[in-house]
């Protein structure tokens, strides 16, 4: 497996894991929460939403708005 596959896998068995401390009775809610962000936000779009880079390149063409 590639490092980038790895390091994929890796974030998203830690969701995981994440999501079964956050359903524990004396878990910390905040903790879980700012984890679980960091986690998600640190997810590379490109992967799970191809043509949506983090310059949304491909992105579709708006009008112009008149004024």
């Amino acid at each position: 497996m590639c490092a980038h596959c790895q390091d994929l896998n890796r974030k998203v068995l830690m969701l995981g894991d994440l999501c079964l401390y956050a359903e524990q009775p004396d878990a910390d809610r905040d903790f879980a929460d700012v984890v679980g962000g960091a986690l998600v936000t640190s997810l590379p779009l490109d992967d799970v939403l191809p043509g949506y880079g983090p310059a949304f390149e491909s992105g579709p063409d708006f009008p112009e708005m008149r004024s």
